[in-house]
């Protein structure tokens, strides 16, 4: 019953906070549909695209909701759900959620620039400089991170035994080990149903945005799509070594990062939505069916001194560990790189920035609990943190893992159909979000390039050379650290490019005479916490372990923050004393 009682009062709150706190910062931006979107007005048929609202909102999510919300719960439960929980609805609310929010609509009304853009004018140009080096910076961290997640997940191996299965595995194909142990390749089913889904985006789109086919027959082609993907995982598991697949997943984003948006990014994510909401559903349906069966959490509710032997302090490492559960940088990058460009209606808004946020927390609220209800503590630790040598963390797996059991606890479903659920649900989502971040990074480079040059030279203007020197940087990253490494410095950028997002919102607010404390709070909070969390980091891991490329991350980090920080003072005092009287 503990279970249900977490869930309807976390779904209560989020209710309440969308009903009236977003309503009450859209009177603030004095929301209108009278006013004309980028999308309208531009409408270049590449990135500005007037989209129909689900569609919109299922790339959206589909962008904000990868790994993130499940990575991040998965890894910081170690503190115990409690707090986890307590700080995916605060951060929510106040902090994730109205970051979203704000960063979308401020880039409505600024023809769709990016955030970094933004500061041009809020800040001033040498802001500018700072704030698109740091999220350069950022989303390297971003995409380094998840890159090793995909190759881990994607070669997944699991026992029968863990499974519960015995005898027969059935369709599922499966691999005998050196010790002589059968394993099921789950990775190999993901690998499949991403390939089989990525081939088909091109024909999507092209129905989608060349034939106006209609958003409900393509719903229904897009679920088709889906089911087909898994049932030729099942039978024709594709099984990589996972330098390869870092490869290959290197080459194709370089690839996506320059194609039309209509092509790959938006009708894949289209189609991968309908999965996570499958799997948000089957979720609800299995913590529901779990409460009523009598389902009681087997993780511990408060494990403090045991988290902060794995991960350091409470705080500030609890916070940036939930990561998107709770708050995220990567979201605003997200509202003014792509989404803004798509929105025909500034009412979207609200319903795509503030309650993407939500629905992305309920996702991070539903996995604390199948995490909680789904695995002990003992089998948690030895795939999320463990201890033998060579052993590399696979928090996908453990999710898989306990969402499997919890489904068949709660609803009988075999563990085997739940655990591929599991991690179908979450594998698509890492390279969509992988491939976001990088055509976001290709657009950031260019406007670096604009800054410190007045005429760049061609090569510098190309698509081709920005994607390629983006995803060349994280794979060198990825190839030369952990995920457990990564991990807690992307975590950490990550809240801070929040943090300096919201300073932007908090002086353009400023600038127009409006009410800030809303953002400004947050951000000053969340700066705190993360640049406390970068400094543990820097001193008492990369340094003294002569970890030299992630030593140089965080001081750089460090140093382009406290330089927006100054100049956010500066400007917010000018602007002060302008409409103080004499």
């Amino acid at each position: 019953m503990l279970i249900l009682i977490i869930l309807f009062s976390s779904v209560l709150f989020f209710y309440i906070a969308y009903r009236f706190y977003a309503r009450r910062i859209a009177k603030t931006f004095e929301e209108n549909d009278a006013n004309i979107t980028p999308a309208n007005e531009i409408n270049d048929g590449v990135d500005y695209v007037p989209t129909k609202l689900g569609v919109v909102f299922s790339h959206h999510f589909a962008s904000i909701a990868g790994a993130g919300p499940i990575i991040g719960p998965v890894v910081a439960i170690v503190f115990g759900y409690i707090p986890v929980w307590i700080w995916i609805i605060l951060g929510t609310i106040f902090f994730g959620a109205v970051q979203d929010y704000t960063t979308l609509f401020v880039s409505l009304r600024e023809k769709g620039r990016s955030v970094a853009d933004i500061s041009n004018k809020a800040l001033g140009r040498f802001g500018f400089f700072l704030f698109i080096a740091f999220t350069i910076i950022m989303l390297l961290m971003v995409t380094s991170a998840f890159l090793g997640l995909t190759t881990v997940s994607l070669t997944s191996l699991v026992p029968l035994g863990e499974m519960k299965i015995t005898g027969d595995p059935y369709l599922l194909k499966t691999i005998t080990g050196t010790d002589g142990i059968v394993r099921v390749q789950i990775g190999g089913i993901a690998s499949t149903s991403v390939i089989v889904m990525t081939l088909f985006a091109p024909l999507m789109g092209y129905m989608l945005y060349k034939k106006q086919v209609r958003v409900k027959i393509m719903s229904l082609i897009a679920l088709t799509v889906g089911v087909v993907s898994i049932v030729a995982g099942v039978f024709f598991p594709i099984t990589l070594e996972p330098h390869i697949w870092m490869y290959i997943i290197t080459v194709y984003v370089v690839i996506a990062a320059g194609v039309p948006v209509w092509v790959i990014l938006q009708p894949r994510d289209f189609t991968n939505s309908f999965l996570l909401y499958l799997g948000i559903g089957a979720l609800f349906t299995g913590v529901i069916g779990g409460g009523l069966a009598g389902l009681t959490p087997q993780m511990p509710a408060f494990n403090i001194a045991g988290g902060e032997k794995i991960l350091g302090m409470i705080w500030p490492f609890l916070f940036i560990t939930v990561a998107c559960g709770a708050i995220s940088g990567f979201h605003a990058l997200v509202t003014g790189g792509t989404v803004s460009k798509q929105i025909s209606s500034e009412t979207h808004a609200r319903k795509i920035g503030y309650g993407g946020m939500l629905l992305e927390s309920i996702l991070a609220v539903l996995v604390t609990l199948t995490i909680c209800a789904g695995l002990k503590y003992e089998m948690y630790s030895s795939i999320v943190f463990p201890t033998a040598k060579g052993a590399l963390s696979n928090p996908i797996l453990a999710f898989s893992l306990a969402m499997g059991t919890l489904l068949h606890e709660a609803l009988g479903i075999p563990v085997a159909a739940g655990t591929v659920m599991g991690i179908l649900m979450i594998e698509g989502f890492v390279i969509t979000t992988l491939d976001t971040a990088v055509r976001l990074n290709r657009y950031l480079f260019e406007e670096l390039w604009s800054t410190l040059m007045k005429n760049p030279p061609a090569i510098l203007k190309s698509y081709l050379f920005n994607a390629s020197l983006s995803a060349g940087l994280m794979l060198l990253l990825c190839q030369t650290n952990t995920f457990k490494l990564i991990w807690p410095i992307f975590g950490a950028a990550n809240q801070l490019l929040a943090a300096l997002a919201l300073i932007v919102v908090s002086v353009w607010l400023a600038n127009r005479g409006k009410s800030n404390l809303f953002t400004l709070i947050p951000a000053i909070l969340m700066m705190i916490t993360t640049l406390a969390a970068l400094w543990e980091l820097l001193m008492k891991h990369y340094i003294p372990n002569h970890k030299i490329p992630l030593s140089i991350a965080a001081i750089l980090l460090i140093a382009l923050s406290i330089g927006v920080i100054i100049l956010s003072i500066i400007k917010l005092s000018s602007i002060r004393r302008k409409k103080t009287p004499a």
